[in-house]
């Protein structure tokens, strides 16, 4: 059955956001500090720099070992970001599932133990 032509089924995220199981990708978070949203949108745009100035250093093909040094720094940037984002994941997300009840806390453990992987890469 085409993608386009599946039912549209809604289910409840730990955090009381709704998305469909079509593979809507926009949910929204809730009980974000609206400081560390400040915060995290002015680090990503730093970070957007540091990328454009990465770019400016190949085109000039600057020193390898000036460029990995950088890359480094960008890479800190986005864990940093990373971080903040999960405190607020399990501060609000998961903390709410685990409480809401078994099917939601088994749920919330999967998405935790599959975040926790992906970021260990």
């Amino acid at each position: 059955m085409p993608a386009s032509s599946k039912a549209l089924t809604t289910v409840a995220c730990g955090c009381g956001t709704v998305h469909d199981t079509r593979g809507d990708t926009s949910r929204k978070a809730v009980g974000v500090d609206p400081d560390r949203r400040d915060r995290n949108l002015k680090r990503l745009r730093r970070i957007e720099g540091q990328v454009r100035g990465l770019q400016k250093m190949i085109g000039e093909d600057r020193y390898c070992a000036d460029i990995l040094i950088q890359i480094s720094s960008v890479q800190e940037a986005l864990r940093s970001v990373g971080r903040e984002l999960m405190r607020n994941h399990l501060k609000h997300c998961a903390a709410s599932a685990i409480r809401s009840g078994e099917a939601d806390a088994e749920a919330m453990y999967d998405e935790l133990i599959d975040l926790m992987y992906r970021n260990l890469r």
